[in-house]
Order: structure tokens, then sequence, then C-alpha cells
């Protein structure tokens, strides 16, 4: 377990297998519980021959003469570096999920009232609600079946574009760019909007209609930021929207407020143009 040969540590101080990470709070409790004749059970991080680290267990226990007096003590140790990494994922994972749920359920409430604002009848508010609900699922399944609770760019494009890729018409190019759960979960509801916009409106409504989504990461004064176009081309006439629905105030507000993005749309005559620039957490790569 320590890398030491017996000839080594018979003799010596167990301090030869402590070192600058090991929590002296804990050795103090020992200390204080084998002072008082008491049995002690903690854990550590001791440090081998080679200068790893591992999370050691302790149980310590007195061994007594008849009359009450502490002859010997004996400590059986165990190496538990692995199963206190899975219990500290595991609480990470618990954290992380109750940020996410709490974060979902707000993003319900302002899909569902923006839904409310923006449907001229029941039959499309239901289908208009349906849809965006169905969208924050399939980006939640996305996190969760990611060991890291993320998801990457291209995947949430693909989860809404995927069943419309036909005859080329779709062109997705870009590098892997994993977005964690507070971007994904926009950015997917965002995507989902320009893709209900496409098919009734845009591009994909025309049987020669074209979509092109080209991202890539860029450094800039204020850090990495992923930068994506949505341009169609060969739709419909473009014309400039008589209302603000929930869609466009998804790109310019909800999208802007949760990820910070930046965000230019352009009705161009040969079809919709939308430019987002989102601020990517971490260094440069």
């Amino acid at each position: 377990m320590t890398g030491y040969e017996a000839v080594e540590v018979v003799g010596r101080s167990p301090r030869l297998l402590q070192g600058p990470g090991t929590d002296r709070s804990v050795l103090d409790r020992m200390r204080a519980a084998l002072e008082a004749g008491e049995r002690f059970q903690g854990e550590a991080l001791n440090y081998r021959k080679d200068g790893s680290t591992y999370t050691v267990e302790w149980l310590i226990t007195p061994v007594r003469e008849p009359g009450g007096r502490i002859t010997h003590w004996v400590s059986a140790q165990r190496d538990v570096t692995e199963r206190r990494a899975g219990e500290d994922r595991q609480a990470l994972l618990v954290r992380e999920l109750h940020h996410r749920v709490k974060n979902t359920l707000a993003t319900v409430q302002a899909v569902l009232n923006a839904t409310m604002r923006s449907s001229l009848s029941v039959p499309e508010f239901t289908r208009a609600l349906s849809g965006r609900i169905g969208s924050l699922a399939r980006t939640h399944a996305l996190i969760t079946e990611d060991r890291d609770q993320a998801a990457s760019f291209e995947s949430l494009l693909r989860a809404e574009l995927g069943p419309y890729d036909e005859r080329g018409r779709l062109i997705l190019e870009g590098p892997r760019v994993v977005l964690p759960s507070e971007l994904a979960v926009p950015v997917g509801m965002a995507l989902h909007e320009l893709t209900t916009n496409t098919l009734r409106h845009g591009a994909l409504a025309d049987p020669n209609g074209r979509l092109q989504v080209t991202w890539s990461v860029e450094d800039g004064p204020a850090g990495r930021g992923l930068c994506w176009t949505w341009s169609e081309h060969d739709g419909p006439p473009v014309a400039h929207p008589t209302r603000a629905g929930c869609g466009h105030r998804l790109l310019n507000k909800v999208l802007a407020t949760q990820t910070g993005a930046e965000v230019q749309v352009d009705f161009a005559p040969d079809g919709l143009r939308v430019s987002v620039r989102i601020p990517l957490p971490g260094p440069a790569a």
C-alpha cells in the first residue's frame, strides 16, 4: 500500500506517510482519542514512497489487560481512494442535478409564459409548448448520458435537425465543442426555435431550400467564445415578422440573458441569417 519495505518503516513514526495535503485536524482528533484511551476511526491523505497519494482509513483499537491498562494498540488500515473518489463524484452529481433541475424549472416557467403570450389559439399553444418541452427533454437526455454532464454543440444540432437531413439539404460544419449543462439547455432551446421556424416559414419549408450551420471557437478580449452562424438559402421570400414571437424573444433575450450571448438576426432576401457568439468557460485551447 505504501511502497515501503518492512525494514524501511519498522520503528519509525507514521509521520513518514504524511505530507502537505494531510489534514492535521484529523491527526489531532486521533491523538486526542488515543490519549483518552478510546478507539478511533478516520480517514486521511497519505503519501507513498514514490510521492503519490492515497486515502487511508484507520480503525485503531486499544488492547487492555484484565486490570484495564492498555498494553497495545491494533491499527487496521485500508486504501479507500477509489471509494472516496466515487463518493465525491456522487456528491458532485447530486449538486449538479439540484442546480440543473432548478434551472430547468425556471426555463419551463419562462417558456410557458412566453408561449402563452405569443400563441393566438389553444391548438397553437399546445403544439408550441409540446415542441419546446420535447426539445428540453432531448437536451437533458444528451446531458444525462454524458459522464461530465455536458453536450456537444453538434449533438444539439443533430437532435433538432437530424430528422430533416435529406438530399444534402443540411450542411453542418465545425469542430467538436462541448457545452456544460448551463449553456447546453438555452442553446438547445434556441436551436429548436430556429428549426421550428425554418420548417414552417424558412428554407426547409421549401423542397429546394438549404440550411448551413457553421461554427468555430474564437479567442477574443473577453476570452473564448463559440461563434456560430445559421444561414438559410433558396427558401420562401423572407419578410420581417409582424410581431415578436416566442422564438424571436428566445434568441434576443433568453439566450442572451442565460448565456451572455451576442445575437445578430438578418432577414436577408436569400434567407434568414443568425449569428451568435457565446462566451465559453475555461482557458483558451
